[in-house]
């Protein structure tokens, strides 16, 4: 009996905290802890600066936007690199004289001159590779006279060099070069029988080698030991007569023709070639180009020239002059032909000389 009211009386005294710690009561929600903590700078007496150095500046910095402007051009978006370099120009020249009672006399006149270029070049590391391609016409008119032709020329290069390493400005180069013209051409004042035509001549030269490319430099000196040059006469008239190096006709005493000319004429040979275009002074700049030419087979030794050399004036981005002179001299071109007015037969088949041309233009000019 008194055991039994011993285990009452304790658990009424431990029935509250058997109540707050059962497993399947539920905390009521309580409040979050608010409590700030905070740092506490304690900073240590100073000594004043005794030396202050003159560079220093102990006041503080001020920022400021007064002086702020507004962009006025717009934002140029992030290009890829491109190892392509292009270059297009549009050029025209005119000239034009009148004369109205003038009592020193006089014919009035016009001329033309229109020339294009277009250059796509590509450089990176090992490989270079130039193509250009120009055109050139030009014409004269006179009072009296009918239209001339004073310029004519399509010309096109593509030359692909490789090198072994980046240092060097060697390069084992393959060069491709063609020549022709527009339209036909006379020996003014006659107008009947063309000297040239279209193809006729044409030039094409392929050949290997080297080429010296310094870097930094528009200079380009290529030299091959194997070039084939062949010229096409493509008119038959003028291969008939033997034009430009080609084998003439072969003809009876009564002028007819057994055999026609040929159309082509191949040869082999050795081609050293420059290109070189530098400023001379403020707005004025030099184009060098020449072209030698040797052939193996047929008279080695004996040297085509092709040598141009302009000046370009440069008067603003639209305005431009030139002052320019080629001479070429080629064997196979000859003057002073002679030949049979009955037989058509050639009697005397001439001789080369030297050709000269000179330029002086000034006119619109547009690059893009």
């Amino acid at each position: 009996m008194r055991f039994l009211r011993l285990t009452i009386f304790i658990l009424i005294c431990l029935g509250p905290y058997f109540q707050l710690t059962a497993q399947d009561t539920i905390i009521p929600p309580q409040e979050p802890d608010t409590t700030i903590i905070d740092t506490v700078v304690i900073r240590a007496p100073q000594d004043k600066i005794r030396y202050i150095p003159r560079s220093v500046n102990l006041t503080n910095p001020v920022i400021s936007f007064k002086k702020t402007q507004a962009r006025t051009k717009r934002f140029n978006r992030f290009k890829i690199p491109s190892f392509w370099e292009v270059g297009n120009n549009l050029g025209l020249n005119l000239s034009e004289v009148a004369f109205v009672n003038w009592n020193a006399g006089g014919d009035n006149a016009f001329s033309a001159l229109a020339n294009a270029k277009f250059v796509r070049n590509y450089k990176f590391r090992y490989i270079q590779w130039d193509n250009d391609l120009v055109l050139r016409y030009g014409v004269n008119v006179q009072e009296g006279q009918k239209l001339r032709k004073t310029e004519d020329a399509i010309r096109f290069s593509s030359s692909f060099g490789y090198r072994r390493d980046t240092l060097t400005s060697w390069y084992y180069s393959a060069k491709v070069k063609f020549n022709t013209q527009f339209s036909n051409g006379y020996r003014y004042p006659d107008r009947s029988t063309p000297i040239s035509r279209f193809m006729a001549p044409g030039y094409l030269f392929v050949g290997a080698g080297i080429s010296y490319i310094p870097e930094g430099k528009n200079f380009n000196l290529y030299i091959s030991p194997l070039t084939q040059k062949a010229t096409f006469v493509l008119d038959q008239n003028l291969a008939n007569d033997g034009a430009f190096g080609v084998r003439k006709a072969v003809r009876d005493t009564t002028g007819t023709i057994l055999i026609e000319g040929e159309r082509k004429f191949i040869e082999l040979g050795i081609s050293v070639t420059n290109e070189w275009e530098t400023p001379v002074w403020e707005n004025v700049s030099l184009d060098h180009r020449i072209s030698l030419y040797s052939d193996y087979l047929r008279s080695f030794g004996n040297i085509d020239i092709d040598w141009e050399l302009n000046f370009e004036f440069t008067v603003n981005d639209f305005i431009k002059a030139n002052f320019g002179t080629q001479i070429i001299y080629d064997d196979d071109i000859r003057f002073n032909v002679i030949t049979d007015d009955t037989t058509g037969a050639i009697i005397d088949p001439g001789v080369p000389r030297i050709q000269f041309r000179q330029l002086l233009a000034i006119g619109l000019s547009y690059s893009f």
